[in-house]
């Protein structure tokens, strides 16, 4: 009777195409299984809308616009206008809440593919300010150039902002690591400079630009201090290397630190403090799986290398972070703010991602807001009013402000 119960039980399994685990056999594209469309692609609801968050903030979200087409970074000029990118190669500007239908000017990228598939390449990317920009009027830009037809790398450029335009734009830096880029400044006034890892063997070897964190001086040059500096088969820019897909960077206002977020693969997408000189670990350690099933790693573990202080499993794809520090949201002050593309592998359920750290940087609690939504958050910064703004990586995409509700 045990046989016969088994037997049934197997062509059941077999029927539903099931695996004595109850898995159901997906189809795979390049390594990766094909994501289901079932939640992909809902347009932005009807905005103003008004949501309760966890620490008994209500929040109302307004769109300032909806004419964008995958905007990547976000930048504010003194007098409150923005400058976002888009990755198909334009820098736009949003001026109280109207986009000129101009682009702003920039260098030449090349871009390809549809944000959020495999094989993506973005054209601008990040966007920011100098410190002293109300001296020298200069916005530094992360990018794909192109080298020739097969050759595309991330480069840094800076232009001087002119008139409402930029001009006298030229490369910094021009990197041999390709994919995602975000730039932020420290508060010696060096530039960091994210380079992803698209080639898994580049994020080990110190030699190359690939999955890394550069540092820079603001006019390109690699400054002296830099912990590589002088050692033989290491790059002089390197700050940090065992890096996947760095989508986040971000000062930490109380300690200096740099923080930076990067996409694992199923699962393991991590925040880390950069510290000088240390390895993070890819593609050798990692708390995620492979899109094939197994763990990246034999056992998950980071011994010998730097852990992260947050990470996600299952993944939600972060892209852009920043510290809140304004007044306008109390209950927030302090909380690292993180933008994700999707969570678990399926489409449609992007989010931006709010976490509680105590006063060691030790995660307490996190949320996930904006879920009703169902858009894909490409970057998150803080205002000059005090209030959040995110963009969302869609055609059309948006820039959402998020303010108190009362």
């Amino acid at each position: 009777m045990r046989k016969k119960t088994q037997v049934r039980l197997a062509v059941f399994a077999a029927l539903l195409g099931a695996s004595a685990y109850g898995a159901r056999n997906v189809p795979f594209q390049n390594g990766i299984p094909v994501a289901p469309k079932g939640l992909a692609g809902r347009p932005l609801p009807h905005l103003p809308a008004e949501f309760d968050t966890g620490e008994g903030v209500r929040i109302r979200v307004r769109a300032v616009t909806t004419a964008l087409e995958y905007p990547f970074g976000l930048a504010f000029l003194p007098d409150g206008t923005m400058l976002v990118t888009e990755r198909a190669g334009r820098l736009r500007i949003i001026r109280n809440g109207v986009l000129d239908p101009k682009p702003a000017g920039g260098p030449t990228a090349y871009f390809a593919g549809d944000s959020g598939l495999p094989g993506a390449v973005h054209g601008y990317m990040d966007v920011a300010l100098h410190p002293r920009f109300a001296e020298n009027h200069f916005v530094y830009l992360t990018y794909t150039k192109p080298l020739d037809e097969k050759r595309r790398v991330a480069a840094l450029a800076r232009g001087r902002w002119e008139n409402g335009a930029l001009t006298d734009v030229k490369d910094l830096f021009v990197t041999d690591g390709s994919g995602p880029s975000r730039i932020a400044y420290g508060r010696d006034g060096t530039v960091y400079m994210t380079v992803s890892g698209g080639n898994p063997d580049d994020s080990q070897n110190p030699n190359t630009d690939g999955g890394k964190v550069l540092r820079l001086a603001d006019d390109g040059s690699i400054p002296s201090d830099n912990p590589f500096v002088g050692q033989a088969g290491h790059k002089p820019e390197v700050y940090t290397l065992g890096h996947r897909n760095s989508l986040g960077l971000a000062l930490n206002p109380a300690t200096g630190a740099m923080w930076q977020n990067e996409n694992g693969p199923n699962g393991g997408d991590e925040i880390n403090i950069l510290r000088a000189g240390r390895n993070y670990g890819w593609p050798i350690v990692s708390l995620g799986r492979t899109y094939q099933g197994p763990w990246q790693s034999e056992r998950p573990r980071h011994e010998g290398f730097e852990p992260p202080v947050v990470y996600w499993m299952p993944a939600i794809a972060p892209s852009g972070m920043a510290f809140y520090t304004g007044d306008r949201f109390p209950q927030w002050q302090g909380d690292i703010f993180v933008g994700g593309l999707r969570t678990g592998e399926i489409p449609g359920t992007g989010h931006l991602e709010r976490i509680l750290l105590n006063e060691k940087g030790e995660e307490l609690r996190r949320e996930s807001l904006l879920t009703e939504l169902r858009q894909r958050i490409r970057d998150v910064r803080q205002g000059p009013d005090g209030l959040l703004y995110v963009l969302t990586d869609e055609k059309p995409g948006a820039v959402l402000r998020i303010e108190p509700a009362r």
